[in-house]
Formats: structure tokens, C-alpha cells, sequence
């Protein structure tokens, strides 16, 4: 039987530094815990958890310290992709081996311009290195950040190939059009008769919560977004709605092997739910805060009552005292609150 497959509403966790900038494991452990119990998986090491400015060792020992505060690693997936191959091959089997669900992988992305025929090459050997049943890789496409990219016709070839390691990807193109290309090549729907299709098994997850709603109509199975980190509930109301209001037995079906996460009560207008979502994301996405990462700490350290979450890694920057307040002000105008503490 397969292993359960994540999906739902999962956070590219941020990292708390320390004063000397070593990573804090008790604030992260604290904050993990939190996003876990607002129904929100934890996909540590990603873009917004500055993992670029982490060192290899450096995850490693962090995903270690999780795993032995209690953890469950079924409900994470960690970002190992690098541009040196061998740490890529470390960081998979190291997250693999303590039971990860599945692992978030960048292309190698310094060398720009490199071939689809390269691409597979690399995707392959970590496969073929980590020489694992249990491994589960989601491929990463965030062309803004990386620039190398992935195509469906490099999917469509590794799938074929490695049927069972390849189980889907996380798209932060930014581009809905983008996203929808890869869902009617490769999603999962419930069509019946005449133009029913074989089901497919690579899950598609967005990199905003913007476009979660058409995700979800599409065949898609979540987003893994960075504003999970501070409104993860709210996110993951409008994924359990849509299941509630829109699946069928098909989809209840394919839920039932999944570590889904959580229900709501009430039926209410998704739409709704969706711009309530966007203004919040709005907010720490604007292109006065030195960065979205940086936005997201000073929020964690506001309504934790806890500064030092405000620290980031060089060459990022914290904000400054008056766009904190700034910030404040506007979460504020839009009746933003964290549900609860992550300190």
C-alpha cells in the first residue's frame, strides 16, 4: 500500500536566529508545534525559511532536534535542494531516513540556461543515490528566485522513469497559467464517461495561497505558502471547505490515503474565504518591507511579544523600527491577529 501523501495547507517554516545568528532550535521546535496544532504542515528548509543561508549541516541538526522534540516527520517535508549535488544527495537521504513524508527539491540553480537532458540527469542520480523505497520528492519550481526552472516535459520523463520517488511539485511561478499547464498534464481528476482518464498520482501544490481555491478546482492538493507561517487556520479553512462543499467519492476516496488535516464546521462562500486570504497576503508582500521573509518575522515578533524573532540571516535585512510600526498599523486596519502565541 502506498504511504500516506501530504497535502492541505503546509508552511515553508521561517527560522529564528539567535543573537550571534546560530539557529534557535527551541523558537523553532515552538513555532513548528504551533503551525501544527492550526492544522498546518511543516515543509522546514524552504525559500522562506532562508535554508540558502543555511549550511548543510546546519538543517540537518535542526531536522534532528525537531524529530526528537516529538515531531511527527509524516508531516513534513523539507527542503534538501542545492546546487553542490552531493549535499542534495545527503540532505535527501538524511530526511528520508528519520520518515519524512516526502522532501521539497530545487533544481541546482547557479549554472542558468542548462538543459532538460541535465536536469534529468541530476533528479536522476539523487534517486538512484539515495537508493530509497521510502523516498517521496516534490519537485520546486520558483523560476523568480531560481531561474532554472521545470518543464512538463522534464515531469513527464522522470515519472516515467521513477514512478514512485517523483509524486509531485510545489509551483511558485506566480502564474495561475503556469500552474494550471501542469494540472491537466499531470493532476488527478474526478471525470467520468466517455472523457474519464486514468487517475494520476503527482499532487500539485501552489506557492500561494492567492490561487489555492483555483488549486483546488483544478485537481490540485494544497499550497505550501509563506504566509502559513502566521495565518495557517485561516488558510487551512478554505482547503477544508472546499473538500467539505466540492469532493466527491472519487476525492473522498484518494483523501483517505492522505494525512489530511483537520475540518470546519460551517458551509460559507469560498470565494469569501479567498479574498480574505488575499488581503492578508497583500499585506506582507508589498514592496516597501525590505523582504517577505523579514515581514513575516517582525509579524511573529509582534504578536509573540518576542523581538529577537525578528532577526534574518545576512544579506537579508530586518525592518526598520518605523516600518515595523508600519506594518503593525496595517495588520492592524485589516483586523489581522494571530490565533495564538507562537512564545
Amino acid at each position: 500500500m502506498e504511504a500516506n501523501r501530504l497535502s492541505g495547507v503546509l508552511a515553508p517554516v521561517v527560522t529564528p536566529f539567535k543573537a550571534d545568528l546560530s539557529p534557535d532550535p527551541k523558537r523553532l521546535i515552538r513555532h513548528c508545534k504551533w503551525l501544527l496544532s492550526q492544522n498546518c504542515g511543516l515543509a522546514a528548509f524552504g525559500t522562506n525559511s532562508e535554508a540558502n543561508s543555511l549550511a548543510a549541516e546546519e538543517r540537518m541538526k535542526l531536522l534532528d532536534v525537531l524529530v526528537a522534540a516529538g515531531i511527527d516527520p509524516e508531516r513534513m517535508m523539507p527542503g534538501t535542494g542545492c546546487c553542490s549535488f552531493s549535499e542534495t544527495v545527503e540532505l535527501t537521504a538524511h530526511a528520508v531516513n528519520h520518515g519524512c513524508a516526502g522532501v521539497l527539491m530545487l533544481p541546482p540553480f547557479y549554472y542558468k540556461n542548462v538543459t532538460e537532458e541535465g536536469l534529468y540527469r541530476y533528479f536522476g542520480e539523487v534517486v538512484q543515490r539515495v537508493s530509497d523505497a521510502r523516498l517521496r520528492i516534490y519537485l520546486y519550481h520558483i523560476p523568480p528566485m531560481a531561474v532554472v526552472g521545470i518543464t512538463p516535459k522534464l515531469v513527464e520523463r522522470l515519472l516515467k522513469a521513477y514512478p514512485t520517488a517523483i509524486v509531485g511539485m510545489k509551483d511558485s511561478s506566480g502564474d495561475w497559467n503556469n500552474t494550471r499547464m501542469f494540472l491537466d498534464a499531470f493532476a488527478e481528476t474526478t471525470r467520468l464517461g466517455p472523457t474519464a482518464r486514468p487517475p494520476r498520482t503527482f499532487d500539485v501544490f501552489v506557492g500561494s495561497e492567492s490561487f489555492l481555491l483555483a488549486n483546488m478546482r483544478n485537481g490540485g492538493v494544497g499550497t505550501i505558502s509563506a504566509t502559513a507561517n502566521v495565518n495557517p487556520a485561516a488558510i487551512h479553512e478554505l482547503y477544508a471547505q472546499y473538500n467539505r462543499q466540492n469532493c466527491s467519492g472519487v476525492c473522498v476516496k484518494r483523501r483517505a490515503n492522505r494525512k489530511a488535516l483537520g475540518t470546519s464546521a460551517s458551509t460559507i462562500d469560498l470565494t469569501t474565504l479567498q479574498a480574505k486570504l488575499d488581503v492578508v497576503r497583500e499585506v506582507f508582500a508589498r514592496k516597501s518591507w525590505p523582504s517577505m521573509i523579514a515581514a513575516l518575522k517582525q509579524a511573529i515578533a509582534i504578536y509573540g511579544n518576542d523581538p529577537a524573532w525578528a532577526r534574518v540571516r545576512p544579506p537579508l535585512i530586518e525592518l526598520t523600527t518605523e516600518q515595523a510600526r508600519k506594518l503593525a498599523s496595517r495588520l492592524e486596519a485589516i483586523g489581522f491577529a494571530m490565533r495564538k502565541p507562537t512564545c
